[in-house]
Parts: C-alpha cells; sequence; structure tokens
C-alpha cells in the first residue's frame, strides 16, 4: 500500500514537473518580462522609502527581464554576423547603468522584453489559426475486411480499401461512398459553413466531418496524396514564404542597424564639444537615441499583418502558399480566366429537349435516357439526369447498346430502335429535312444530340455549359477593383461573345487553344503587367506558372492545384474577389505600418536631440509604436 502511494505521489510530481515545463517553454519570455518588470518597481519602490539606490535590484531585472531578448540577439549576431535590434536595446541598457541611470535601464528592459513576449504570441496566434489544420486528421481508419472491422493508422490505407466512418467522425481518406447517405460538413476545408449532402459515388474528403449517416467509403488516395495532406504540406510552406515587404524591411533592417550605432556613437561625443552638453547628459542622450532610432516597429510591421492574412484566408476556404503571392495579388492588373470548368460548371446541362416523335415527353425521355444510362459520355450523362429530373416514369432497361466513340450510341427499348448522337451519325438528307423543319427552335450557340428512330429525326436535346452562379457577382466585384478580365476559350467567336454577355468579362480571346494559353498571358502581361491566371485542368498548370499569380479551382486537377500560388477549396469565384480585397487590405495595413513606424522613430529621434523626452518615456513611444502596429497587423484574422 505505502508503495502504490509513493507511486502516486511520484507520478503527480512528474506531472508537476511537466506542467511547469510547459508553461515555460510557452510562457517563459511573457514570465521573465513579467518578472523583470516587479523587480524594477520593487528597486523604485525602495528607493523612494529610503533615497538609496539599489541598483543590485535593477541589476537581478536586467539580467531576468532581459533573458530572452538578448540572448536571441547574441545568437543571431553570432549566426549571421550581423548587428540587431536586440543588441541595440542591450547596448542602451548597459549605457543607461554607466552613468548610474538604473531605473530608466531597467524600464527599457522592461518594456522591451515584454514587447518582444507580446510579438512572439502574435506570431503564434496567427500561425496556429492555420497550423491547427493540421489536427483536422484523424489518425487512425476503421479498415472493412470480410465485414470484420480492424483499426489501423491512415497511413496503412491504399487505394480501393474500405473504410467503415460514423455518425460525428472525421474522414480519415479521400474516396467515394459505397454504401450510406449522409451530410458532410466540409468548412474546414472549403471555408462553407453549410453542410453537402453526400450519397453512393459522391466523393468525400479527409478532415471533413461526417454529421449524420452510417457510411462505407472506397478510399481513392494514398494519405500522403490525399487533398488534405496537400494543404499541409503547402501551409509549412506559405508559413516560411516572405513577402517582398518583408524581405525588403529584412535588408534594410541590417543597413540601418549600422547606421544607429554610427549615429549613437557620434552622439556620445559631439554634443559635448558642438552644444556645451555635460558628459553625463552627452552619453544619456546618446543612450536614449540608440532606443528610440531602433526599427523595432518597423521590423514588426509586416509578418503579422502577412501570417493574419494568410489564416484569414485559410479560414474561408482560401489556400494561399506564402504571403509573397497575396502581396502580388494586390498588384494584379488583369485576370484571365479559363471558360469551362472555371467561369462555367464544366459538365454539360440541357437546357432545351424537343420531342417530334409519337411518344409522350416523358416516355421518349426515359427511352434515350435508358440507352445513354449505358455510356460514359459527359453528354450522354446529362441527358440521363435532364431525364431523371423532369420524366414522371422510371429509366427501363435497354438492349443492344452499342456505343460508337466520338459519335454517339444505338440501341433497342421495348422493341424499338434509337440512334442517338452526332449529326454525323446520320443520313445527310435526314438531317437537311430536319434542319429545314426545325431550324428555328435550334440554338445556335449549344451542343445538340440528336435522336433518330425508324430511318427519321424523332428529337434533339440542345446541352451546354453552364455559366457558375457565383461568376457574374465575381467578375463586378473585380471590375470595382479596377481589375481586367479576360475569357480564355476554345470556342468560337459568336459562342465566346454570348459567355461574355453572360458573365459580364471585360474581354475574350476565342479559338485559344490550350498549347496557346501560354502565349496569351505573355501578351497579356506585355498590355497590363501583372496578369493572374484562374484554371482548373491539368492544360491550364503552364500559364497558371507563366502567370504573376496563378489561382487555381479546389475541384481541379492535382497539377493545376500543385501549380497554382493560390487555391480556392471551394469552386466559388466569389473567393477570387475575397482573395482581391484580403490582399489589398493587407498591403494596405502593411504600408500604415510603415509609415506609422517610421514617423515614431522620426519624432522621437528629433524630440531627443531637442531634450524633451527622457528616457522612459522614449521607451514607452518607441516600444508602444511596435506594439501598435503588431496589433493593427492582427485585424487581419478579422473579417
Amino acid at each position: 500500500m505505502l508503495q502504490e502511494t509513493d507511486l502516486k505521489i511520484e507520478a503527480k510530481r512528474h506531472s508537476f514537473v511537466e506542467k511547469i515545463k510547459q508553461i515555460l517553454i510557452h510562457h517563459g519570455e511573457l514570465i521573465a518580462a513579467l518578472i523583470g518588470g516587479a523587480l524594477t518597481l520593487l528597486g523604485y519602490i525602495l528607493g523612494q522609502a529610503t533615497g538609496f539606490n539599489f541598483w543590485l535590484v535593477y541589476l537581478f531585472a536586467y539580467a531576468i527581464g532581459g533573458y530572452y531578448q538578448i540572448k536571441a540577439g547574441i545568437i543571431d549576431t553570432i549566426q549571421n554576423k550581423q548587428l540587431n535590434v536586440e543588441l541595440l536595446m542591450g547596448f542602451a541598457a548597459i549605457g543607461a547603468a554607466s552613468i548610474d541611470h538604473w531605473l530608466e535601464g531597467a524600464i527599457l528592459i522592461f518594456i522591451f522584453a515584454l514587447s518582444g513576449a507580446l510579438e512572439h504570441y502574435s506570431m503564434a496566434k496567427s500561425s496556429s489559426a492555420i497550423s491547427s489544420l493540421m489536427d483536422l486528421q484523424p489518425e487512425t481508419a476503421r479498415l472493412v475486411v470480410n465485414n470484420q472491422e480492424q483499426t489501423i493508422s491512415v497511413h496503412q490505407l491504399n487505394p480501393g480499401d474500405k473504410i467503415r466512418i460514423k455518425p460525428g467522425e472525421r474522414i480519415p481518406a479521400d474516396g467515394l461512398i459505397t454504401k450510406g447517405e449522409t451530410t458532410i460538413d466540409e468548412s474546414s476545408m472549403t471555408g462553407e459553413s453549410i453542410p453537402v449532402l453526400k450519397r453512393i459515388n459522391d466523393a468525400v474528403m479527409a478532415g471533413t466531418v461526417n454529421i449524420d449517416g452510417n457510411l462505407l467509403v472506397s478510399v481513392t488516395k494514398r494519405s500522403e496524396d490525399s487533398l488534405f495532406s496537400k494543404i499541409v504540406e503547402l501551409v509549412q510552406t506559405a508559413q516560411s514564404e516572405k513577402a517582398p515587404s518583408q524581405l525588403f524591411i529584412e535588408r534594410f533592417e541590417r543597413t540601418y542597424v549600422k547606421v544607429v550605432v554610427v549615429i549613437t556613437l557620434f552622439m556620445m561625443f559631439l554634443p559635448h564639444f558642438i552644444f556645451g552638453w555635460s558628459w553625463s547628459d552627452t552619453i544619456y542622450r546618446a543612450m536614449v537615441m540608440l532606443v528610440v532610432a531602433s526599427p523595432c516597429a518597423l521590423v514588426a510591421s509586416t509578418m503579422p499583418a502577412v501570417l493574419s492574412a494568410v489564416a484569414n484566408g485559410a479560414r474561408k476556404g482560401i489556400l494561399i502558399k506564402g504571403g509573397v503571392y497575396l502581396e502580388q495579388l494586390a498588384g494584379v492588373k488583369a485576370l484571365a480566366f479559363d471558360k469551362t470548368g472555371t467561369l462555367t460548371k464544366g459538365m454539360p446541362e440541357v437546357t432545351q429537349m424537343m420531342n417530334r416523335s409519337d411518344l409522350d415527353d416523358s416516355v421518349f425521355m426515359a427511352a434515350v435516357a435508358a440507352i445513354e444510362n449505358n455510356a460514359s459520355h459527359p453528354l450522354g450523362r446529362a441527358i440521363v439526369t435532364y431525364a431523371k429530373k423532369y420524366g414522371k416514369s422510371g429509366i427501363p432497361e435497354a438492349e443492344h447498346v452499342k456505343v460508337k466513340p466520338g459519335f454517339g450510341v444505338t440501341g433497342e427499348v421495348d422493341g424499338r430502335s434509337y440512334i442517338i448522337g452526332k449529326a454525323e451519325m446520320l443520313d445527310a438528307a435526314t438531317m437537311q429535312d430536319f434542319f429545314k423543319r426545325n431550324q428555328s427552335e435550334l440554338p445556335e450557340d449549344h451542343t445538340l444530340v440528336y435522336v433518330a428512330s425508324e430511318g427519321r429525326i424523332i428529337g434533339a436535346f440542345a446541352l451546354r455549359d453552364q455559366i457558375r452562379e457565383s461568376s457574374v457577382e465575381a467578375i463586378k466585384t473585380l471590375h470595382h477593383y479596377g481589375i481586367q478580365t479576360i475569357m480564355l476559350t476554345g470556342d468560337n467567336e459568336k459562342t465566346a461573345a454570348e459567355i461574355q454577355k453572360e458573365t459580364g468579362v471585360s474581354a475574350f480571346i476565342a479559338n485559344c487553344l490550350p498549347e496557346n494559353k501560354v502565349n496569351e498571358i505573355k501578351k497579356l502581361s506585355e498590355k497590363y503587367g501583372s496578369v493572374g491566371m484562374v484554371g482548373d485542368g491539368i492544360n491550364d498548370t503552364p500559364a497558371l506558372a507563366q502567370a504573376s499569380v496563378g489561382i487555381a479551382m479546389g475541384g481541379g486537377n492535382d497539377a493545376a492545384l500543385d501549380t497554382a500560388d493560390i487555391i480556392l477549396m471551394k469552386n466559388d469565384l466569389q473567393r477570387i474577389a475575397d482573395s482581391v480585397r484580403l490582399s489589398k487590405r493587407m498591403n494596405r495595413i502593411v504600408k500604415i505600418n510603415i509609415a506609422f513606424a517610421l514617423s515614431m522613430i522620426g519624432v522621437l529621434m528629433c524630440s531627443n536631440l531637442l531634450q524633451l523626452i527622457s528616457m522612459p518615456i522614449g521607451v514607452v513611444g518607441h516600444e508602444g509604436s511596435t506594439i501598435l502596429v503588431i496589433l493593427n497587423g492582427l485585424r487581419m484574422l478579422r473579417g
């Protein structure tokens, strides 16, 4: 019993130690800053009460409060062989102590350390908003073999494996539903809050939530090849990518720090001889200059805003591979759109049916759908979908079905033979006669599928790839931002003009073959400068790579997703307008931060030369401006 009690005590002690370690790891910098601040306050109170200078208390405040910042500064200087802001602050505090201004030096260390801790907290907050995606995929899956379930790691799943997913569980792998029906919460992937109804043969994505159905799913991709895994990989890349403005500021900082050191060295001597300041005042003002001229706020003006913007986009289903691409998007003057699958849904739909037979419309549609149900052509699938939606009778069985690739299909229903397909499948004279009698009712900008039986044409279906509901509104928004929109399509001039009229795009390039898209992007770049490309297919990948910013539809080909700089997880063009809005807002905040930081540095430096501020006021102004630009950047997490 005693041994068991000892084990429990040891377990509790170990747990307590681990908690302390975790607190120090995540909050050690903030705790050290607060302890340093408490010691500074203690030294000030003791000094006021006794009239003595408690420099030893201040020394501990220096050591504890400035530990993390000075350590980081020394390591960074050794690694990069460059002076940095942390060392400047350390030199300023030591300089203040050397002329017996221990209190001012301790206040400098406290506020600088507190500012650094808050900055790291802001970075962690904006980064965690993205990287939290990584926690969404389950570690295990229920593999079903011979009606028996066994739990295995998701990394052991292979295409073709059957897995069971119960209500309320996250889906562990990309796959197709083979049994069951449910609603899926896809908000983690697409940013769309409304659950989506899924039935047999519908695709499901790893990381999404099965709300209310018991599903059997056939795995289609290995864990590392799933869309979810690609997102995680891209998120990690996005966190390491740096925006041009950030890279510029980092280069500027290295030169600027050296300039500040040189100015400070001059300040330590020249005012004594030129203005007749005492050596104590001269050195004091030099230390204040070292503080107020340091570019802390300037350095912090970009990164929090960029990371927060990328995190904001991820929550909305806009996956941005790095701040550099978001910043470039703000400068895009024109956007080129692939038509099929981008401006349009990418799947033809029946818009008109013509029945010239002696059959009822529902019977006619059912007969055609019965034959097309045995083929796999997209036009045939569209006709079957239309028949199921509008037909009153079910789809009967078809016999003697034969597919003629590229032309159409033949078959029998209820003993009656049918030919369904292009005009080339039919007798020219019969085709001409049908046209003569029905030409006014046949839409020119549609694909036509003809139906013939017993030697004559008895009907036709007009099909067309439908415009996405979001296209028109997205195009309007882009025009509001001054961005020209150009549609790239393989259609002829007349069809392209009709789609332009429906969508509102600024211009179109018709008869554009896939291999010519790159050349068209080059021409547009010469005309507009910075050009973006929006596409979804493998034939769009060269153009996506050529454009200043490539944007891929999330439902597109894997090659397009890999090549693009920005991915719209939901096939909603309004997300492009949201991306542009996000990029312009981020650029605006970064510019405001930079202007504010430089203005504060200028004001504080001039005030110090005129001897209008003390070191504590300079520290508050300098570090306060740093905290303000960080908080301003974090506003990108909202909205």
